[in-house]
């Protein structure tokens, strides 16, 4: 791989990095909140929506670190 696509793809790594970063910090704020729900909202639509965003953004931040995993080894 050449100087250029190496740059590219430091390039994308760093883009990544800061959406990681944002991504991270909306997971755990919509984990703590989640975790401070009274146990009464248990069973009803907005328990059962607030933990599947926090699955989902939990399953995001996973796939950012694979995206940014398999870039520095594409840069090898």
């Amino acid at each position: 791989m050449n100087a250029k696509r190496r740059k590219m793809i430091s390039n994308a790594i760093d883009i990544l990095s800061t959406l990681h970063d944002a991504v991270e910090s909306i997971y755990e704020e919509e984990e703590e909140a989640f975790e401070g729900l009274p146990e009464s909202f248990e069973g009803t639509d907005r328990y059962d929506a607030m933990e599947e965003a926090v699955s989902n953004l939990e399953d995001a931040v996973a796939s950012i670190e694979e995206a940014i995993e398999s870039l520095e080894c594409a840069k090898e």
